[in-house]
């Protein structure tokens, strides 16, 4: 019941009413959890549906996964994201506003870069200061060097487990798609950053057949 008008332009215009009637309505999936799900399914080589999720939520990052090598379809059910046997090929892009490729999706972006076969550039335009997990993907191997607004990453044959700190929600997101792929065994810290963003993130790796387990600090 509510009139509210300029849907798809720079300016909505709402006009009070005396009332408003109850009514149904279907929340929309997260287009950031989606996407980084995708981005994990493409960084470990998986054959993922994610249930629900749609592609004119996230078109710009899927157009990216293809390119990178992934194989995208869309189907009833949701959004199919597989790469297996291909490598991780090279691709810049820069953040932008929807429907751009998110800033939300940078960090795990970045991280799927740091196994592609040559030199990818990574430019924010959204935040500064936007980079801080640059150093924690170091620690795993990950080549990768700061010019300004953008990150260089070059690519590396193989990541390995290392103990990481978690900086904030995005970030340490993408230091578990590392992690993921990475030999050994890694340890991220701080990580109720996740819990502000992921429900049951560990939950939902395993059940792709993931080894990642959830532990307290007295463990």
């Amino acid at each position: 019941g509510a009139k509210v008008q300029g849907a798809g332009s720079p300016t909505i215009e709402v006009e009070g009413v005396a009332r408003l009637n109850g009514a149904k309505h279907r929340v929309l999936p997260d287009r950031i959890e989606a996407g980084t799900y995708a981005m994990a399914a493409a960084m470990t080589g998986g054959d993922v549906l994610l249930q629900g999720a749609q592609a004119e939520h996230l078109q710009a990052a899927l157009d990216v996964l293809a390119e990178a090598g992934a194989t995208v379809e869309s189907t009833p059910e949701g959004l199919r994201i597989s790469r297996n046997g291909n490598g991780i090929k090279p691709v810049d892009v820069a953040t932008a506003p929807f429907p751009g490729f998110p800033t939300d999706l940078q960090a795990q972006f970045m991280a799927l870069m740091t196994r592609a076969e040559g030199v990818s550039r990574i430019t924010e335009t959204i935040f500064e200061n936007r980079f801080m997990h640059v150093q924690e993907l170091a620690r795993f191997g990950a080549h990768i060097r700061l010019e300004g607004d953008s990150a260089v990453v070059e690519g590396v044959p193989t990541l390995k487990g290392a103990p990481v700190m978690a900086t904030d929600l995005r970030a340490s997101v993408s230091l578990v798609i590392a992690a993921l792929a990475a030999e050994g065994e890694s340890m991220i810290q701080r990580v109720y950053h996740l819990d502000r963003g992921f429900e049951a993130l560990e939950r939902k790796l395993s059940r792709c057949g993931a080894d990642v387990t959830r532990i307290s600090s007295g463990d």
